[in-house]
């Protein structure tokens, strides 16, 4: 056994923001205006508010528009779908995010909902689910699409490869599935109800860990030889003397480290990836809108 490959999703994700970048300032020069996305923020969450702040200025770096609509915390139900209608009908914006988690009296399926299945950049609507799972084009969630841009950089070609997925939310889960099958490989979703699941991850010659349980997926859970694909983030307690605890994955990655193939990092792996694929999701509903071609692969 020797060491793993460490996937640097930071260096991968400032490659993909490049070439964002260089195609919106075609869009600049191909339809007379800079493709936008709106960002929409429901009262005083700290955690969103350093989110929407990290997307307003990278969509700025990269030649793109940025709409921020900042809510108070008890706005309307109606008041909130009111301003998803106004932007769902304004050709400035190519891209709609309500950032989530909304405040408790607002219905969150009922807002994706109302937002336009071509701007919706995040790929929530049940709409984009259903184009995911009959093949059609639609928009794929940010973190399971970016996680399959590492996974086939670093793999090529995925058929006849035994995936195992751990975790089903509609967010990570069940999308990653969906796009693995779409590349041939041979699927499992675990889950905390699956039986004997060390076994189960064992067959996987690819593993996406997404359950937001800190270092759950122990070395000897892993096949030799696996790729290793780290999506949760996880603060630990402080340890004695420290301020804040260290951010961990899903995966023991010291340990993992020594016998994985290929191993995403936390933080530096699939985090830097979300945003960056979300500009790339803005950038493709622009050309879409704008009814102009983008040529396969670009992105």
């Amino acid at each position: 056994m020797g060491e793993a490959v460490r996937i640097d999703g930071k260096a991968f994700a400032a490659r993909l923001r490049e070439r964002v970048g260089e195609y919106a300032s075609a869009f600049v020069d191909r339809a007379g205006r800079k493709a936008g996305l709106a960002v929409v923020l429901v009262g005083e969450d700290p955690a969103s508010k350093v989110y929407v702040g990290a997307k307003g200025k990278a969509t700025l770096a990269a030649n793109m528009n940025s709409f921020e609509h900042r809510l108070d915390a008890d706005v309307s139900q109606d008041e909130l779908l009111k301003l998803v209608e106004r932007l769902n009908t304004d050709d400035s914006v190519d891209g709609i995010l309500v950032q989530l988690p909304l405040p408790g009296h607002l219905d969150e399926q009922a807002v994706i909902a109302a937002i336009a299945p071509d701007k919706d950049v995040d790929g929530f609507h049940v709409i984009n689910a259903g184009r995911l799972s009959v093949g059609q084009a639609g928009f794929v969630p940010c973190t399971p699409l970016g996680c399959m841009m590492l996974l086939t950089d670093r793999l090529g070609d995925l058929s006849g490869l035994e995936a195992v997925v751990i975790g089903r939310s509609n967010i990570v889960g069940k999308p990653m599935a969906q796009l693995l099958l779409d590349a041939n490989a041979t699927v499992t979703i675990a889950h905390s109800r699956t039986k004997n699941l060390p076994a189960v991850v064992r067959r996987a010659d690819i593993v996406v860990a997404a359950v937001g349980r800190p270092e759950m997926v122990k070395v000897d859970w892993l096949k030799d030889g696996a790729t290793v694909i780290d999506v949760g983030i996880n603060r630990l307690a402080p340890e004695p003397g420290e301020e804040k605890g260290r951010l961990v994955g899903d995966v023991a990655y010291d340990e993992a480290f020594a016998k994985a193939g290929a191993i995403t990092p936390v933080p530096g792996g699939v985090g830097p990836m979300t945003i960056a694929v979300l500009l790339r999701n803005t950038l493709v509903a622009a050309y879409r809108n704008a009814g102009l071609e983008l040529e396969e692969g670009a992105l």
